[in-house]
């Protein structure tokens, strides 16, 4: 029987590789350095598709729907970096973000490769997370045909959630039975198979672009500052008190007040900088804009 793992571009011997083990170890970091580049540029081509994801991924949380990332190996990697990071910079419910990867959290610490395999362990974990109608499931697979993920969609599908697919091999199963389909064509690795690499980054990139625009899209970004941040340490005071005074145009002091009489709350204290009367009053004026800081203040 034919290997049909040999055929994928993601598993293709890089012809530029071929005696990087003999070359100076400076040549082989610009090797390396040239397959992240590549690797990262090959997300343009999808970038109409990004743009699909995220009005999707907007959609399910102005319904109070979760956001589910389902993937094994790497590309597991790469759905936390981007998940786990979105209450924090964005202030997104913990309730509406959920993380299902191929060994569960054990393959934090020890990274099998055995459960990527099992098809019907990634039905039931994505059941588990307690996916239903209207949340959106992230699928990511290098080779776009990891049985993991795969059974992850075939229960999201059936239980009607909506499905993004992430994978750098193109009409590969998990593209195929996306409901968005993201091919990143990342060129064969510098190391064969190594898909941490350059399929890595190209995933890294595109989750990058796609929450971030989600984030936009939902009124968290304001002239570039993350204005829905959860204010949790010094560093993150430091900036909310920082992006009040940008945005209000207005001292430390009065930044730190209304930061003080908004419980940590950046839009908020924007109005109150900008001459609300009072919490209540800047409270009202955001929900009538549907938590947006620009037309908010616009009606201030």
């Amino acid at each position: 029987m034919t290997n049909v793992a040999v055929k994928l571009q993601t598993e293709q011997l890089n012809t530029k590789s071929i005696g990087i083990d003999a070359q100076p170890s400076k040549e082989v970091l610009r090797e390396l350095l040239a397959g992240q580049i590549s690797a990262a540029k090959s997300v343009e081509s999808a970038v109409p598709e990004i743009e699909a994801a995220a009005i999707a991924l907007t959609n399910t949380l102005s319904s109070s729907n979760k956001i589910i990332y389902v993937a094994a190996g790497s590309s597991a990697l790469m759905a936390i970096a981007d998940g786990l990071e979105l209450p924090g910079t964005y202030g997104i419910s913990n309730d509406n973000i959920r993380i299902v990867m191929a060994g569960g959290a054990g393959s934090l610490t020890q990274m099998l490769g055995g459960p990527e395999d099992d098809r019907d362990q990634g039905g039931k974990d994505v059941a588990d997370a307690g996916m239903k109608r209207g949340d959106c499931v992230i699928c990511l697979s290098a080779s776009g045909s990891t049985p993991y993920v795969l059974g992850a969609i075939e229960v999201a599908k059936a239980e009607g959630a909506t499905v993004v697919g992430i994978a750098n091999n193109p009409d590969t199963p998990l593209l195929n039975e996306a409901d968005i389909s993201i091919f990143l064509p990342t060129p064969p690795e510098v190391i064969a198979g190594s898909t941490r690499m350059g399929a890595g980054t190209a995933q890294k990139v595109a989750l990058n672009m796609m929450s971030t625009l989600m984030a936009i899209q939902l009124g968290h970004v304001h002239d570039g500052h993350m204005v829905n941040l959860q204010v949790e340490n010094l560093k993150l005071q430091k900036r909310a008190q920082g992006m009040v005074r940008s945005i209000a145009d207005c001292d430390e002091v009065t930044a730190n007040a209304a930061l003080r009489d908004a419980d940590g709350n950046v839009k908020l204290a924007v109005l109150l900088a900008s001459g609300a009367k009072d919490t209540k009053q800047g409270t009202e004026i955001l929900e009538r804009n549907g938590h947006k800081l620009r037309p908010s203040l616009s009606e201030l």
